[in-house]
């Protein structure tokens, strides 16, 4: 068993607050995705669920005991960090059997684990090399292989695919998700990627300024967020905010273009469109909108156009060709559009 569980978990470095309060529980065999800005946390949370940095308040259970004193061994973990932490001097078989060889295990049950791993990560070829020898995604395979013949509870990633470029990381991403689902053991991984967080996760946990926004699955972040700063950060690119006065099922631009939503109210708010989410409207109908800029992707089509002093994007069929200063009519999706409070940021159901 690995689940985990934080109650009311604080961390302060000197008059800092990092972690105001914390409470989350995270269950066996979960594949759990921290993200966030940089500074919001997130790997300190992830080093106090390791036992690399102690609580200022607050508990820790695993598997619902108390592990507060419990040493990083004790608990059973294994971490990957960003930068490999590989020894220079070992081979790859070295470097993955060097922590089986400090726990005394025998020759041939370290031999075994370390073949099992290698095998399992395609990295058998690469036994014999010393990392220098490897790209940065074999090495960040030989730190989970590392990591994997210790056969721990709970598997804790740093940022592994941050030194990795944009393929590389798409691939490793892949694997880590595949090994997670062929383990079946408890991952927490960190990322400020919002890509990462939507394909790994079978949860994710947004966090800012150490203060939990919201906990759900990547569909629940995506389609329901609980407030303006979940919305803006989960997604890309962006989602819309427009300023919007809310009049019986619609809502009206300080422009005076008004359009229709579900489940308005009255009173100002601010709407939230995805750039999926703008529909193309006859002309002379919905928001007028002057093409500033055109980014062809292949499979769509971002334009850039000011909808009053905000600019926004949308996306388009690529076959509907869009030039820079053409004029596109634009309406909303009524069951896609999102309206959140002008002082909280909160999201009005």
């Amino acid at each position: 068993m690995a689940s985990i569980s934080l109650r009311g978990v604080e961390k302060r470095f000197g008059a800092v607050e990092v972690i105001p309060s914390l409470d989350l529980d995270i269950e066996d065999h979960e594949f759990v995705v921290f993200v966030g800005p940089s500074g919001c946390g997130k790997s300190t949370l992830l080093r106090i669920i390791a036992g690399l940095e102690p609580v200022s308040a607050g508990e820790l259970r695993f598997a619902g005991e108390r592990a507060n004193e419990k040493s990083p061994a004790q608990r059973n973990v294994a971490m990957v960090f960003q930068d490999y932490a590989l020894y220079p001097h070992m081979t790859v078989y070295q470097n993955m059997a060097f922590g089986l060889e400090m726990r005394r295990m025998t020759r041939a049950e370290i031999d075994e684990r370390v073949r099992r791993a290698a095998r399992m990560l395609e990295i058998e070829p690469m036994l014999g090399r010393h990392p220098r020898a490897l790209s940065g995604g074999q090495r960040q395979r030989v730190a989970m292989g590392r990591a994997m013949v210790r056969d721990p509870s709970v598997f804790l990633f740093d940022e592994p695919l941050s030194n990795l470029d944009a393929q590389l990381r798409g691939q490793v991403r892949t694997e880590i998700k595949a090994l997670s689902q062929r383990l079946r053991t408890t991952m927490i991984f960190v990322t400020h990627d919002q890509v990462e967080a939507m394909t790994m996760a079978d949860r994710i946990v947004v966090l800012q300024r150490g203060v939990i926004q919201q906990v759900g699955t990547p569909e629940e972040v995506y389609e329901q967020p609980a407030n303006r700063f979940v919305a803006g950060f989960i997604g890309a690119p962006a989602m819309n905010f427009l300023p919007v006065t809310q009049e019986h099922g619609a809502v009206r631009l300080g422009n005076g273009t008004a359009l229709r939503v579900d489940h308005t109210r009255s009173g100002p708010a601010i709407l939230g469109v995805r750039p999926e989410h703008f529909v193309a409207a006859p002309p002379g109908q919905g928001l007028a909108a002057e093409l500033l800029l055109v980014e062809p992707l292949g499979s769509d089509t971002l334009v850039h156009f000011m909808a009053g002093e905000v600019r926004c994007i949308a996306r388009v069929r690529p076959e509907t060709r869009p030039q820079p200063g053409q004029v596109l009519h634009f309406t909303v999706q009524p069951d896609r559009a999102h309206l959140f409070d002008t002082e909280s940021g909160a999201a009005m159901r």
